[in-house]
């Protein structure tokens, strides 16, 4: 029983940090809303109208 609680633990921090650093590398991600569109000079503009800091382009 010890050894199968442990296993589903392991799973599930697995899990939640995957979908952690997944967010950290998506332009917009978190409180920004996701991306709107793509600017003129190849910038993200998220979905609250700010301009993602990322250094990624998009055209």
């Amino acid at each position: 029983m010890k050894s199968i609680s442990t296993v589903l633990l392991t799973v599930i921090l697995s899990l939640s940090f995957s979908g952690q650093v997944q967010a950290r590398n998506t332009p917009c991600s978190g409180k920004m809303g996701g991306v709107s569109h793509c600017s003129a000079d190849g910038k993200f503009v998220c979905k609250n109208g700010k301009i993602s800091q990322s250094k990624k382009t998009c055209q």
